[in-house]
């Protein structure tokens, strides 16, 4: 007997897929996401959610940049400031080598020096607490090479077709 297909609100499959509700739904109407309307819903396939991550990285798949993430945006109140990698250290409680390695990543954008200190993207710093501290135990990666949070294949989603 084959199973009936499953369906996801809009909402939920949007955070899965690290896009907004509107970028969705721009994905449904290219044909990309298949959709359905139920009882004047709009609901998501979980196959074909789970066929777009298969075929592309999810942050190259949905044209994301960090920037664009609700979890980024939280810190646009320190657009175009700076803080040294040592007074992020501290303030972020984030050991200092994990910083200078996200700085020559290009994760976090390197503004230039002061005296003797490196000076970064306070916005891009924060931005990475918050993803390091809620992803904290879960593995060694955090990010992808574009800066977006790395998804292991554990945590994407596993339901059969």
């Amino acid at each position: 007997m084959a199973a009936l297909p499953r369906f996801i609100s809009t909402s939920e499959a949007a955070h899965q897929l690290g896009v907004s509700v509107d970028r969705l739904r721009r994905m449904i109407e290219a044909g990309t996401i298949k959709a359905a309307n139920i009882s004047g819903e709009t609901v998501v396939s979980e196959a074909s959610i789970r066929k777009f991550h298969k075929q592309q990285p999810i942050s190259q798949a949905s044209g994301v940049r960090k920037e664009d993430l609700p979890e980024y945006q939280k810190f646009n109140g320190f657009a175009g400031l700076s803080i040294s990698i040592s007074d992020a250290a501290r303030e972020y409680d984030i050991p200092n080598p994990t910083i200078v390695r996200w700085v020559a990543k290009g994760i976090i954008k390197r503004l230039g020096t002061d005296k003797n200190k490196v000076l970064i993207d306070h916005a891009d710093m924060a931005y990475c607490a918050e993803v390091y501290h809620s992803q904290r135990g879960r593995g060694k990666w955090l990010f992808n090479a574009d800066g977006t949070p790395y998804i292991p294949q554990s945590l994407k989603l596993q339901v059969s077709v």
